[in-house]
């Protein structure tokens, strides 16, 4: 087993996995930008270095930078985390190939899953479901015929995408021509690659994904699915295990289409097969996420099975000790994504000091939070602050912990989706299950009908903008000894008797 253990990424996915190697007894090293040097990543782990500016692309996106400070601390292997470079073959190679081992799949493998053309032709020639779909799209006149022999309407998706940017539904032939063009450019600008392709759009499409584990001696399990429908803008906000919506015969075939898609590339690690399902319960292969995801909290808590701990153990060459028959689902979880976001402000990101936090607790709660009171929240980054879990021996009582979860859920300074989630886990239609990906564009979010997927820097910009803004308020604060002046003593004192637990 590993001694010494890097982990290439920052906030509540870093602790989460320091805390694994904590149970096994890895020391941790991190890795953080000048934004991040109190980070709760940096405070937690054993040794942290700093790797440069705070942006990503100048800190933690520089493979080469972050291979100095795994020789430099003696580091033995090299976790990815999920975002970041976590899915990027190259470096997984330049781990390799500097003496590391890279705690994920071959370079190889997501290699072939990371191109989505490439990754759709090995799922044909595997035999798992695709939704029908075009070569990459060229001119305006050939996309008209490939488009045209598989029928409106389709979905435009960047080749080397992911997170649902740069994707465009097209309905009718005429809107085709400048979907196209605007496909092009955003994956030009997201991903340095503007190839894209084209599938039939399935309507009223479920988003379902199956956990798998492979090990590196041919063994390969599936554990269940994880319900990930509840998306804004093709971002999943809530997700859930099991689905409330599949059958145990549509468990089980795609459970098996899952183990089949690894099997495909030679796979080993965790990683994820992405599936829709339409109304009759068809499924078709969406993508594979070669990692570790946001979500895995869930199949923890249905499983018993530690991911992250799974991951090291496969990386360090061990088998897996489950059979297929030996994993069952127990009881349903849910898991919320509280991001830095103000949902009545076109969930522009808030970033800002955390002033106050107070963390829910009781039966059935888990919290994997990358925050602490008195934090600063960066506007470089993602803005999730953590992801709050509730188990429960069945979905109902899942989601009545995760509603008494999040009222107990204080977070100060900042706004926060809290009570976004709050006003989805009191509808009704998705306390019956009857929802589809469309489901908060459509019943929360009527002011964005039709408008396209968010631009990759737009979350930056608006960051900027508030940021300007504050700065703004902070120059118009009544200056010292004015009688509108308030001490901070008295401040906090206003803050903590008008403070409203679950407020």
């Amino acid at each position: 087993m590993f001694k010494k253990i890097l982990v290439a990424n920052r906030g509540e996915i870093t602790v989460r996995i320091i805390r694994a190697c904590r149970e096994m007894d890895i020391r941790t090293v991190v890795v953080y930008s000048d934004a991040d040097r109190c980070a709760l990543h940096v405070r937690y782990a054993d040794e942290a270095y700093g790797i440069g500016p705070a942006p990503s692309v100048e800190s933690y996106l520089v493979g080469e930078k972050i291979m100095e400070v795994a020789h430099k601390s003696g580091a033995e292997a090299i976790h990815p985390g999920y975002g970041f470079l976590s899915e990027n073959y190259r470096f997984a190679r330049l781990a390799r190939e500097a003496g590391l081992v890279f705690i994920g799949p071959p370079a190889e493998a997501m290699e072939s899953m990371g191109d989505k053309v490439q990754a759709r032709r090995r799922m044909l020639e595997a035999g798992v479901p695709l939704v029908p779909g075009t070569p990459p799209l060229e001119g305006i006149e050939e996309a008209r015929r490939l488009v045209a022999e598989i029928g409106y309407p389709v979905i435009l998706k960047p080749s080397a995408g992911g997170g649902g940017k740069g994707m465009r539904v097209v309905l009718e032939e005429g809107e085709l021509a400048s979907a196209l063009d605007g496909a092009r450019s955003l994956a030009r600008s997201a991903f340095g690659d503007d190839t894209v392709y084209a599938e039939r759009y399935v309507t009223k499409p479920r988003h379902v994904e199956i956990q798998v584990l492979a090990d590196n001696h041919g063994n390969v399990v599936h554990l269940f699915e994880r319900e990930c429908s509840i998306q804004r803008r093709h971002q999943k906000i809530i997700e859930e295990a099991p689905s409330p919506f599949i059958n145990e015969e549509t468990r089980q075939a795609m459970g098996q289409a899952a183990v089949e898609a690894a099997r495909a590339v030679d796979y080993s690690g965790a990683g994820t097969v992405e599936f829709l399902v339409d109304e009759q319960q068809r499924f078709y292969f969406l993508e594979m996420n070669t990692r570790l995801q946001v979500e895995h909290a869930v199949t923890e808590l249905v499983t018993g099975v530690d991911l992250v701990k799974m991951q090291i153990r496969v990386a360090a060459g061990e088998s897996l000790p489950y059979r297929q028959e030996d994993l069952r689902l127990e009881g349903a979880a849910i898991e919320c994504r509280i991001y830095a976001e103000d949902p009545d402000n076109d969930f522009l990101p808030s970033p800002g000091k955390i002033v106050a936090l107070r963390v829910p607790g009781g039966p059935g709660i888990r919290d994997d939070i990358g925050v602490f009171e008195g934090y600063e929240v960066p506007l470089f980054y993602d803005p999730l602050v953590s992801k709050l879990s509730a188990w429960g021996r069945d979905r109902p009582e899942a989601i009545a912990r995760m509603r008494r979860a999040l009222k107990e859920y204080v977070v100060e300074g900042i706004k926060t989706s809290i009570p976004f989630h709050q006003r989805i886990l009191r509808e009704p239609a998705f306390l019956a299950g009857d929802f589809d990906t469309r489901f908060v564009d459509e019943r929360f979010l009527p002011r964005e009908k039709g408008r396209p997927p968010e631009d990759p820097e737009r979350a930056v910009i608006a960051a900027g903008i508030l940021a300007y803004w504050a700065e703004g308020r902070a120059a118009l604060k009544p200056p010292a000894g004015s009688d509108r002046e308030t001490s901070a003593w008295a401040r906090a004192g206003r803050r903590d008797a008008t403070r409203r637990w679950g407020g």
